[in-house]
């Protein structure tokens, strides 16, 4: 049987544990912003960030993916996030597991987090 290369990703997504690698607020509604700072570059934070009135830009997240960003701990494996996905929205984030590769990518890019597999 071959196996698509999607399918492959699918399926080594659910043996990940995302863990977050960004500072992040809860907003009054329960959303989650994450801040992301505007320098990497230790020179730069160090001389820089202090002086900045605002040293992060603000990433501010919907519903699911809040929900997502606040199950990223590093112990909770990518399976569980999914199966509370469909229990809390039902058959609104389908297709979640699509949904949720997309999102993690995106996260990964951007190191706001860093995955580690559960199957150690």
């Amino acid at each position: 049987m071959v196996v698509s290369k999607k399918e492959k990703q699918l399926a080594n997504l659910w043996d990940l544990t995302p863990k977050r690698n960004a500072e992040w607020e809860t907003t009054d509604e329960g959303k989650v912003v994450v801040l992301v700072p505007k320098f990497r570059n230790p020179l730069l934070v160090k001389w820089l960030l202090p002086y900045l009135a605002k040293p992060y830009f603000r990433i501010k997240l919907d519903d699911v993916g809040s929900a997502i960003w606040q199950q990223l701990d590093g112990g909770t494996p990518i399976s569980h996030v999914a199966e509370s996905l469909k229990t809390k929205f039902g058959a609104a984030v389908e297709p979640v597991e699509s949904r949720i590769n997309h999102f993690l990518n995106q996260l990964e890019r951007g190191d706001l987090v860093t995955m580690e597999s559960s199957t150690k």
